[in-house]
């Protein structure tokens, strides 16, 4: 990487001194490129969008980028060579949005989309009480970016907008985290009341009170309810008596069988492959990277071999197309390992179901054995990708 850089700048300090600017502009772009690999290889959770255009003599930068640090790199390069440009880069958030750059899902489940409509491929979604930061806005949308870094637009009906001082405070009060599948938030302390909203798993409220049935919750938009609380636990509480195991992989990941698979869901309501992990590794204390093809690149790797001799309950299970000598791999699918004599894994295909990659059981899955790409560890090692909520 950087003896590529060095060439790039060597390359541009060479066509800086033509006259010819569209021969510049091709040195520019060069740069523009290689600071965008630096910067945000994954244009799932870093925004680079910006484009080296030639405009009366100058250089004319447009796009986008919520990374200050990549946009000043790109100016310091441009400045060192003493070229004339003009920039209409928006490094986001920006004063579209104003001060409002802070944001808490207020729904059971909002729907995170790939473009800002409603027709729009999901890409992913948050549970009620997540803690979002908003980026950009157009029309009814707005773009946010959730706890995993992931970057989508959202319509406004789904999130209470906050200024700094507003969001610190909801971070730092108590919360009450919902730990069945579903339920209800209730208007009164009587399940025959009106219900304010259903939740789902994993779903967070202000705690207010409590009474010897009910906790008594906020909602972001300051709307308050019960729920009930066998059915709910403080949060703190929860977090600080959770102890994340193998036993407990397996015991969340299995209270989700039959979960209906859903493109991009991440909750109750449906769930992809990587949005089922996901979720058992939240409800066992950990924010994980969204997708199979960025999960692969966390913990630790191990069953190099391919053949599942050193798996261990929990782990994450890879699987796509192989290398060719042409083609890199491409995982599109990971599962759980749970183990035992049947040598199972669990996973959402279809719906959350087991299956075995032992011939000699009925659940034996022949298609994904074969295309098995290899495990990663997450539990006991250390990795940035991975958010350890006991220690965030």
């Amino acid at each position: 990487m950087r003896l590529l850089k060095y060439s790039l700048f060597f390359l541009l300090s060479l066509l800086v001194s033509c006259s010819n600017s569209s021969i510049i502009e091709i040195g520019l772009e060069g740069v523009n490129q290689n600071i965008k690999k630096e910067f945000a290889p994954d244009k799932r959770v870093i925004i680079y969008d910006i484009k080296i255009d030639s405009y009366d003599d100058n250089i004319l930068l447009t796009g986008e980028t919520n990374s200050k640090a990549a946009y000043e790199k790109l100016l310091d390069s441009l400045k060192s060579f003493e070229i004339n440009f003009i920039s209409k880069v928006r490094v986001l958030p920006d004063t579209v949005i104003g001060n409002n750059m802070y944001a808490v899902a207020r729904n059971s489940v909002i729907n995170i989309r790939s473009e800002p409509k409603h027709s729009a491929e999901l890409g992913t979604q948050g549970l009620l009480g997540m803690s979002l930061k908003v980026l950009d806005k157009k029309g009814d949308f707005y773009r946010i970016q959730t706890p995993d870094n992931y970057i989508s637009w959202v319509d406004k009906g789904g999130i209470t907008k906050m200024n700094k001082g507003e969001f610190d405070a909801w971070n730092s009060t108590e919360k009450v985290i919902f730990n069945k599948n579903f339920g209800y938030v209730y208007k009164d302390k009587n399940e025959d009341s009106e219900i304010i909203s259903d939740i789902t798993l994993g779903g967070k409220l202000k705690f207010i009170k409590e009474s010897n049935e009910y906790f008594e919750v906020a909602y972001p938009d300051n709307r308050t309810g019960f729920i009930k609380k066998n059915e709910a636990v403080l949060y703190h509480s929860w977090l600080q008596n959770l102890i994340p195991s193998q036993e407990n992989i397996e015991l969340i990941a299995k209270k989700m069988s039959g979960f209906p698979y859903l493109w991009g869901g991440t909750s109750a309501k449906g769930m992809d492959c990587s949005g089922f992990t996901k979720m058992v590794y939240l409800m066992n204390g950990f924010i994980i990277p969204r997708d199979a093809s960025q999960q692969i690149h966390a913990g630790k790797i191990i069953d190099k071999n391919l053949n599942f001799s050193d798996l261990q309950k929990g782990d994450l299970l890879f699987f796509g197309k192989k290398a060719t000598p042409d083609k890199k791999q491409r995982v599109t699918h990971v599962a759980i390992w749970l183990g035992n004599d049947k040598k199972e894994f669990i996973h959402a295909s279809g719906n959350v179901h087991i299956s075995s990659v032992n011939e000699k059981q009925p659940h034996y899955d022949e298609f994904n054995k074969n295309r098995y790409l290899g495990s990663r560890r997450y539990l006991g090692f250390k990795d940035k990708m991975i958010i350890d909520l006991k220690k965030k």
